[in-house]
């Protein structure tokens, strides 16, 4: 007897591999085999830049508060130590942000950190 193959099944799971490489260059985005490993590939890469998203924005959030805190005639390293030991907790995010768009908030918060 010959054997049993589900064709709808295995064309289904071809297709829908096929259509998430949409886009693709040459044959990444036509060929089973090319495209099937580009894709996995893609997930690997995905998963790896969620990580490195965070890490390269923590270093421009670092590299906007230096340029602030040298206009207030501070450096980084300073500004961070002082706010440290005053007690001040906040994060390097709104840190930035405050340098950024509200300058005013970020100089008082500069000036609290250097007095105590």
């Amino acid at each position: 007897m010959p054997r049993s193959v589900n064709h709808v099944a295995s064309r289904k799971r071809r297709k829908r591999i096929l259509n998430l490489t949409k886009g693709y260059f040459g044959s990444r985005k036509n060929v089973w085999t090319v495209a099937k490993n580009t894709w996995e590939k893609g997930l690997l890469y995905a998963y790896r830049d969620r990580k490195a998203k965070k890490r390269s924005f923590r270093a421009l959030w670092i590299q906007r508060i230096n340029a602030a805190a040298r206009l207030e005639g501070s450096s980084y390293s300073r500004l961070m130590g002082a706010l440290h030991k005053s007690g001040i907790v906040i994060n390097r995010k709104v840190l930035a942000d405050l340098a950024m768009n509200h300058p005013e908030a970020f100089k008082a918060i500069v000036q609290k950190a250097k007095n105590a």
